[in-house]
């Protein structure tokens, strides 16, 4: 599960994943030593993570994120009952939206000063792909041809004190028609833009780590294709 809380993001893997400790800063064990402020340092790696940790993470990345925190890794050991904890403790919001290929550009939009990609939350009764072709043409308006889903990605926020889990699924996208195309004002779209991958590069400085993410997942596709 691909997990951003507060923009931090937290990669939660089952136990019989194997890791390798290189690409880690610090190793935790649950287990035996508490988790600190002070130990969520670079890339983090924390093992055998069960619920009431899982909480206390939530209260210090709702917070304060830790300073130098760049992303947390948590394997458990029962998977399942992490994945039911975290719906109880959580609202379900599922959203969805894509990447939109135009040759060699792709489409961002400017959505409260910050670079991202079109998505919206589904309709009731209505299915993720079906959901995500209609949000990035309505926030757009264009057409296009919806492909491959790209991965999912779950991120929290806070709304009326309740606390939300959104679950968005990505898809690529080839454009059909962008002759009309212009920004769902009512949606707090400011711009729509075709990028090279040269000027993602740069709007994903002043972006959301989630879209960073999809983006990466994106283009690892593209080469694994292209071998």
């Amino acid at each position: 599960m691909n997990l951003f809380i507060n923009d931090i993001p937290v990669q939660l893997v089952k136990a019989t994943e194997k890791l390798d400790k290189r690409e880690f800063n610090n190793i935790i064990n649950a287990e035996v030593e508490p988790i600190t402020q002070a130990k969520l340092l670079h890339r983090v790696w924390i093992k055998h993570v069960k619920r009431e940790d899982l909480d206390h993470l939530f209260d210090l990345l709702d917070t304060t994120v830790p300073q130098g925190l760049i992303a947390l890794t948590l394997t458990i050991d029962d998977y399942d009952d992490m994945k039911k904890f975290l719906k109880k403790k959580f609202k379900i919001i599922k959203a969805a939206g894509g990447i939109v290929r135009k040759k060699d550009k792709i489409l961002m939009i400017y959505r409260l000063k910050k670079w991202d990609l079109p998505k919206g939350k589904l309709d009731k009764g209505e299915g993720n792909r079906v959901a995500a072709q209609r949000e990035v043409e309505e926030e757009c308006n264009v057409k296009v041809d919806l492909q491959a889903k790209i991965c999912t990605t779950w991120h929290t926020y806070t709304m009326k004190k309740r606390r939300i889990l959104k679950k968005t699924a990505w898809y690529s996208m080839d454009i059909v028609k962008d002759s009309k195309m212009k920004p769902q004002l009512e949606e707090d779209i400011e711009e729509v833009r075709w990028m090279t991958r040269k000027e993602i590069f740069h709007a994903l400085q002043d972006s959301y780590k989630s879209i960073g993410f999809v983006f990466d997942q994106y283009f690892q596709k593209e080469k694994e294709e292209t071998e």
